[in-house]
């Protein structure tokens, strides 16, 4: 798995139908309209590990295949 900067999975996100909904602190919620479903990514400028990356995939509902393909 390649590693991330959390503005390309936020960028991922939004090609995947998620919106921007609020930042609390150094955390992004970006929520999914149709799916209800908020995620929280944290902003910072060091990549994200390969666990937390793993976890936000499955909160999407989606495959790594799926999400590398919008990088």
């Amino acid at each position: 798995m390649a590693s991330f900067k959390p503005r390309e999975i936020i960028s991922i996100l939004k090609k995947l139908g998620f919106v921007e909904k609020r930042q609390t602190g150094s955390h992004l919620m970006m929520y999914h309209p149709k799916k209800n479903k908020i995620i929280p990514i944290p902003i910072h400028p060091k990549d994200l590990k390969k666990g937390l990356l793993k976890a936000i995939i499955k909160q999407a509902e989606s495959s790594e295949k799926e999400f590398l393909k919008f990088k």
